[in-house]
């Protein structure tokens, strides 16, 4: 990615105003991407925002220790969207999923470039830093700032990149986990990062009721063709006998591929205007092409779909019959 490295110096040295951001319903890996790029660009005099359109999970905010991130206001926003000289998209690739963001950011006059490791790139942006065999979009942040900047970070953008990498990797045990990925981790501890801080404010600082929601959402779990798919589910209900939200279900459809024999592993949230849909899979399962079928997509393990004017009732019947031609 050379050439796309000095195009993205070339654009840096010459804008002012930068904009920053990423996918609704933000993980580590965007907000990780959004914090580093920030402290990157403060560094170099430039005038950055980060604007989302959802807010910031809880047990990230540990990484905004400028309170840098905002949720898009377009009362506040869409000038600064009009007036930015660049715009940078990170971990999608897809300006659908920028939601309430996209359509100020396709009209604004601003080079765009995207940065991004998903699949099936929509047309949109001016420049495109896309590795899609990168276990993360930090993976290839990492390289492009060590490329603009060196091998050297401060301990905020270490911890950063770390929190990216380690989250979209599952802690560094999904399927693109490499050598260069630990080489890369192993880089940023030195800069900085701790690991044991970074996983307890991600993993370990949830309420009672999030426990609680992860109980009753395994009561749900159920199996279907001679066992190799798994399925779960969480009601409106859950949510409110647990005070927990859409944030504390994150991860929980992980669970389904601990089991043994279980090639497919699908969890749905009932949400206030629709169904989230939640797909993991192992091995040479492409389990985005099943997303795709409800207007989803992701990564080849993991994917994603969000599903209005039916029922979790009606959709999970559909689903579990669609997943029947994805299992070996």
């Amino acid at each position: 990615m050379q050439h796309e490295f000095e195009l993205f110096k070339k654009i840096v040295e010459q804008g002012k105003r930068f904009v920053l951001t990423t996918h609704v319903n933000p993980d580590g890996d965007g907000l990780g991407c959004e914090i580093a790029l920030a402290e990157f660009l403060a560094l170099r005099g430039k005038e950055t925002h980060i604007l989302n359109h959802s807010e910031t999970p809880y047990y990230y905010r540990f990484l905004d220790v400028r309170n840098a991130i905002q949720k898009f206001d377009p009362a506040q926003h869409t000038r600064i969207l009009q007036e930015a000289d660049v715009i940078i998209v990170l971990d999608t690739n897809s300006p659908d999923r920028l939601a309430s963001l996209k359509d100020n950011v396709l009209a604004s006059k601003a080079k765009k470039i995207c940065i991004d490791h998903h699949l099936d790139t929509t047309d949109f942006a001016d420049v495109y830093i896309l590795d899609e065999p990168s276990a993360a979009t930090g993976e290839i942040l990492y390289r492009l700032l060590a490329f603009l900047n060196g091998d050297s970070f401060s301990t905020e953008t270490a911890t950063a990149l770390y929190t990216a990498i380690m989250t979209d990797t599952g802690s560094f045990r999904f399927p693109k986990t490499d050598p260069e990925v630990h080489r890369q981790a192993a880089h940023l501890i030195e800069c900085g990062a701790d690991p044991v801080a970074i996983y307890q404010h991600v993993y370990e600082q949830g309420s009672a009721g999030r426990i609680q929601l992860l109980g009753k959402a395994l009561s749900t779990l159920q199996f279907s063709h001679d066992g190799k798919v798994a399925a779960l589910y969480i009601t409106k209900s859950m949510f409110d006998e647990t005070k927990t939200s859409g944030v504390d279900a994150d991860n929980i459809v992980n669970y389904t591929l601990a089991i043994n024999g279980v090639q497919i592993g699908i969890m749905l949230c009932e949400m206030e205007g629709g169904v989230k849909m939640n797909f993991r899979s192992k091995g040479d399962i492409w389990i985005n092409k099943l997303a795709k079928e409800f207007g989803g997509n992701g990564h080849k393990n993991a994917a994603g779909a969000r599903v209005t004017g039916q029922t979790l009732a009606d959709l999970l019947l559909v689903v579990l019959e669609k997943a029947q031609k994805y299992i070996q």
